[in-house]
């Protein structure tokens, strides 16, 4: 009984009192100082602030329906408890419905850019519980959320041009590559990042960007294997391609897409994902030049194979490889230590269930699913005890699992003529991937399921107490609700 008791008290505390945009409901509860709905500079404020928040959350790559929960959330604890959000693509509207005899108010934002920003993210999120539970002036929380968005990264760019070079280390081990893999991984996606972001500042087109990312990650590959008798070395060119490929992979919306299409934002979906399908089309682009320019040269790559499922002696070196792709990952990202810590836990836990279930029989897309729901699930929970958006945890979880082997299959199967191995190949990424968004989804509607209902009293203070099976429980959170972000100058 002892063990059970103990186990129902961290399950209580893993879904209690703390809630991050993972449990943010429909509606909000009844405000404390409702806004004047007769006075247009005040509503006008609250509509710019909750438009503010859907702006930073959708630029992250969430979801249509959870960006628009999250604004219409945002105003009505202001008081604008009747309005219509609408999200599509890159556009956030807004419309309040202020009474018979007013005329609704409405905002509009586009959103320019696409930033995984961990940090920024974390701190709006922080800020969204702040307001939730202090609500605090309109004017004070767009000061703040103004002083979120223009604060500088927490790391050096540098820092995030090594984590990306770990990551594709990581991932080389994970598909079973050594050492010398691990190293020209590492070494080629420095290059990746570093000439992207001299073509970005060009104002190059992204999808010309992964074109040349796919060139180089393919490059040095197809380079050493055709010298390795001379060199004297010994080197698998897929494992450093896949590194790469997945890489260039895991900073699109693969998520963001399926999840829109699953919750009823169909239009969305399908700018997303054509979107996605343009940027990968421009990795393949990129590593097919470079196969037909090999071949051009007489240079010759080793036929593809199946890929058996790992040995057992195999798999905690695998698993530890996927946490740390993941942790990687989320450091590129610039998420903080408490979002790291999350991201590896969520790494680990979507590798050892990948490969147990590709041990017990499973093919790669029900394996990536039953991972995927896994890390969605963790993440919804571990969300609440870090105060982190579970996107953190969702999106750096399932990147060590992105089909960039599958990818490269497919393509060097197109290209030797094999048309059937390489059009199966393809759509076994296109369902891998669709599996890893969907999992994800399911996941953290699990999570949410276990969250347990509030009722809200009216206080002398702003503060909000919870009533929960007889006792009150404050919710002031144990931490400060401020900005975490560090100087970028410590890392100078």
């Amino acid at each position: 009984m002892t063990y059970l008791q103990g186990f129902a008290s961290t399950l209580r505390r893993m879904t209690g009192e703390r809630r991050a945009i993972v449990d943010t409901p429909a509606g909000a509860p009844s405000p404390l100082q409702p806004v004047d709905l007769t006075d247009d500079a005040s509503v006008s404020e609250v509509l710019d602030l909750a438009v503010r928040v859907g702006e930073v959350t959708l630029a992250a790559g969430t979801g249509a329906i959870d960006t628009a929960n999250q604004v219409q959330f945002i105003a009505s604890t202001y008081g604008l408890s009747r309005c219509d959000v609408d999200v599509t693509y890159n556009s956030i509207v807004i419309s309040a419905y202020r009474g018979p005899t007013l005329p609704p108010a409405s905002t509009m934002r586009i959103v320019h850019y696409r930033s995984m920003d961990f940090t920024r993210l974390a701190d709006v999120d922080a800020l969204a519980r702040k307001i939730r539970l202090e609500v605090p002036t309109p004017a004070v929380a767009l000061a703040e959320l103004k002083e979120v968005t223009r604060a500088p990264h927490p790391y050096n760019r540098w820092i995030a041009t090594l984590a990306w070079a770990g990551m594709a280390a990581a991932i080389s081990v994970l598909l079973g590559g050594g050492v010398l893999v691990a190293v020209v991984s590492f070494l080629s996606t420095m290059v990746i990042d570093r000439v992207g972001r001299v073509l970005n500042r060009a104002g190059l087109p992204f999808f010309f960007q992964q074109v040349v990312g796919g060139f180089i990650a393919s490059a040095p590959a197809v380079t050493l294997y055709n010298f390795q008798e001379q060199l004297g070395i010994s080197i698998s060119p897929s494992q450093v391609i896949a590194a790469g490929v997945t890489v260039l992979l895991s900073g699109l919306s693969l998520v963001g897409s399926v999840q829109d299409a699953i919750t009823g934002a169909p239009i969305t979906a399908a700018a997303r994902f054509f979107e996605l399908l343009m940027m990968t089309g421009g990795i393949i682009a990129g590593v097919a030049t470079t196969l037909r320019l090999a071949a051009l040269l007489g240079a010759e790559l080793p036929v593809m194979s199946n890929v058996a499922p790992p040995d057992l002696a195999q798999v905690p070196t695998k698993v530890v490889a996927g946490a740390f792709a993941a942790l990687f990952y989320a450091l590129a990202c610039y998420a903080e230590r408490r979002g790291l810590t999350a991201a590896f836990a969520g790494g680990f836990a979507g590798a050892l269930v990948f490969l147990i279930a590709q041990q017990v029989g499973f093919g790669p897309v029900l394996s990536s699913a039953i991972a995927a729901t896994v890390v969605g699930f963790a993440g919804g929970l571990m969300a609440r005890r870090a105060l982190i958006p579970p996107l953190i945890v969702a999106v750096a979880g399932i990147t060590p699992l992105l089909p960039g082997l599958s990818v490269y299959r497919g393509l060097f199967a197109l290209l030797n003529d094999q048309t059937l191995l390489g059009l199966s190949a393809l759509l076994a990424a296109v369902g891998t991937g669709g599996a890893l968004a969907g999992g994800v989804t399911l996941g953290e509607w699990g999570a949410r399921t276990l969250r347990r209902p509030r009722i809200v009293e009216r206080t002398e203070s702003l503060r909000r107490p919870i009533m929960r099976l007889g006792r009150t429980d404050s919710v002031r959170s144990k931490r400060p609700v401020k900005s975490r972000r560090r100087s970028a100058a410590r890392w100078k």
